[in-house]
């Protein structure tokens, strides 16, 4: 249950205000289709995150535990200061160019693309390999993706302009911080 509730406060944190947000709210402006979006983002999300818990699990069972604690926890520290660098994104990543797919197509492929290498996908290697809970980890910052990118698709603007998105990413940066620290000094169940 920790390394669920753990993936998703991080990921539903990490999110807010990343580029995939922002792209929830592109799709959203430009079609007008809330489901086909929203779902688009749940068939992206589970299949990038499971990748990604995927690759975690096999860095933890192929590296031995000193030296994963040490690259977890400094992976940790490394998304504390990543989390304080503001995404944008330019409407050509958005990947918006035609309905060749039609809307939920067209937001599967966005969000997947727009997710590889970004701050959540590599937040669920690290927590992937920090927990030996594959499901809960994928199913947990597929619940954080959901609970930060389902709003931004209904609100989207009027969300933004209430949330400082600073204080957002401070506290996930804190979060992290935690995180990594606790987890360089073994604190807890790691090894």
């Amino acid at each position: 249950m920790e390394a669920f509730l753990v993936s998703t406060g991080i990921v539903a944190l990490g999110e807010m205000g990343d580029k995939t947000q922002l792209l929830a709210m592109l799709l959203a402006a430009r079609f007008r289709k809330p489901l086909p979006i929203v779902f688009g983002i749940l068939v992206a999300t589970l299949a990038n995150h499971a990748l990604a818990g995927a690759v975690g699990q096999w860095v933890a069972d192929a590296i031995g535990p000193v030296w994963l604690r040490w690259i977890i926890g400094a992976s940790f520290l490394a998304m504390a200061v990543w989390m304080m660098i503001p995404d944008h994104i330019d409407d050509d990543e958005a990947a918006t160019k035609g309905l060749r797919l039609g809307v939920f197509g067209t937001t599967v492929v966005a969000f997947f693309l727009a997710e590889m290498g970004d701050k959540t996908q590599i937040a669920t290697v690290a927590l992937a390999a920090r927990y030996d809970a594959f499901v809960a980890v994928v199913a947990g910052t597929t619940l954080g993706m959901m609970l930060a990118n389902v709003p931004a698709v209904y609100l989207g603007d009027q969300i933004a302009k209430k949330v400082s998105m600073t204080l957002v990413h401070g506290v996930s940066a804190l979060i992290f911080a935690v995180l990594g620290v606790l987890t360089l000094f073994n604190v807890g169940r790691f090894f």
